[in-house]
């Protein structure tokens, strides 16, 4: 426990992200944790990226640490389904310094929203959202990426549920479904890291 807690405080929070938090805290939301946040800012420094798809906007979390890893002037398509919640993010985004052409927000759900977009544009795919609709955003992002983008499912632990073959709720199973079509695909180059509820991350093969 004290490692995880290291582990999660390593990387601070500034005022911005504090305040994302605090109000996704009262709108009932379980953003990811700061560890989480600094590897998704670690994959897309180090991919470069330049255009980003978010699932699961939430109160803009997960965005913000997103938009800072991604390269100047890169755009942050952030998708869910509550638009009250995208306002707040929205606002935290512009408080944060990134102005609104950094950001293209969109109200509706994934599953309709993702064949919308274009293929083969995004260097990375964010999804932390209702597990049940992961295998179809899967299937869009392997549409979505470029070769060698990155794709991070977030949860991807189900709270230490996955590797336990008795735990049988839906979702459980069918975050377990996924973890083990993406392990064996082999259009998929995954890792499983242990921090936040477990990312699963997997680069697109070339």
């Amino acid at each position: 426990m004290a490692a995880r807690d290291f582990v999660e405080a390593f990387v601070a929070e500034d005022l911005v992200l504090q305040t994302a938090r605090q109000v996704a805290k009262e709108f009932g939301l379980t953003p990811i944790t700061p560890g989480a946040g600094a590897v998704l800012r670690l994959l897309a420094a180090a991919g470069d990226a330049k255009s980003v798809v978010e699932i699961g906007t939430g109160t803009g979390v997960s965005g913000l640490w997103l938009l800072r890893g991604m390269r100047p002037g890169g755009v942050l398509t952030t998708i869910d389904l509550d638009g009250e919640h995208q306002r707040i993010a929205r606002r935290i985004f512009i408080s944060a310094g990134f102005a609104a052409s950094r950001t293209r927000i969109i109200t509706g759900h994934a599953l309709e929203v993702l064949p919308r977009l274009a293929d083969g544009l995004y260097d990375l795919i964010f999804v932390d959202a209702d597990v049940i609709d992961y295998a179809g955003c899967v299937d869009g992002a392997l549409r979505l990426l470029r070769p060698g983008g990155m794709l991070v499912l977030d949860g991807a632990l189900a709270g230490g549920r996955v590797g336990d073959p008795v735990a049988r709720d839906p979702k459980t199973v069918a975050m377990r479904a996924v973890v083990k079509a993406i392990r064996d695909a082999p259009a998929w180059i995954p890792a499983l890291l242990p921090a936040s509820a477990g990312l699963l991350c997997a680069v697109k093969s070339r």
